[in-house]
């Protein structure tokens, strides 16, 4: 398989996005495009968190229990969670049910409503400048960068759990604020914000 393939609806895309129905309507509505929100990000940032040593397929059609489990990411409600909440989720068959990521989702939203600015405006601090070009093949693209790096500092400074570099670039490749789509994909570069 190569890098870019062509869909059976006949549009070049990254060939993760091709793999399966999921994949492609994740890739061609969602991935790379610019997310901002307190609440958007949070529910991201969670669910990579989550995503950690499994597919993200797992947790792309995990997904809607995850929302109904955790209040629609709403970060004020996740930060009142309780122990009562901790073993509600761990029960739950619907979601990844491993404690020290519940615990994690409940410290980050906790940790968030103590951003004076904001998750979002935190997050994209650290979005680097765009590239001249996208890259030609997933071999140009890093599992971690300088700013994922710096992001992740700064998260666990502030009480962040399950952020590493590695996570953080994926949330920074998720939500747009790197364009990792090759070059030829039929998804539009997301416009300067």
């Amino acid at each position: 398989m190569t890098d870019l393939v062509i869909g059976a609806d006949g549009l070049p895309r990254c060939a993760w996005g091709a793999s399966t129905p999921d994949y492609a309507a994740y890739h061609d509505t969602e991935w790379g495009r610019p997310l901002r929100g307190d609440d958007a990000l949070y529910e991201r940032m969670t669910l990579e968190g989550f995503q950690s040593g499994l597919s993200w397929l797992t947790i792309l059609r995990k997904r809607p229990a995850f929302r109904q489990a955790f209040d629609g990411f709403r970060i004020e409600s996740v930060a009142a969670f309780a122990e009562a909440d901790v073993a509600r989720l761990l029960a739950d068959v619907g979601i990844v049910r491993n404690r020290a990521k519940i615990e994690a989702a409940i410290a980050n939203a906790r940790a968030a409503l103590d951003l004076p600015d904001g998750l979002s405006a935190l997050l994209w601090s650290f979005a680097p400048p765009p590239r001249p070009a996208r890259p030609t093949s997933f071999a140009e693209v890093p599992a971690l960068t300088a700013e994922s790096t710096a992001m992740a500092k700064a998260l666990k400074k502030r009480g962040f759990r399950f952020v590493g570099p590695t996570t953080a670039y994926a949330l920074m490749q998720a939500t747009g604020m790197v364009d990792d789509h090759l070059a030829g994909c039929h998804v539009s570069a997301p416009e300067a914000t």
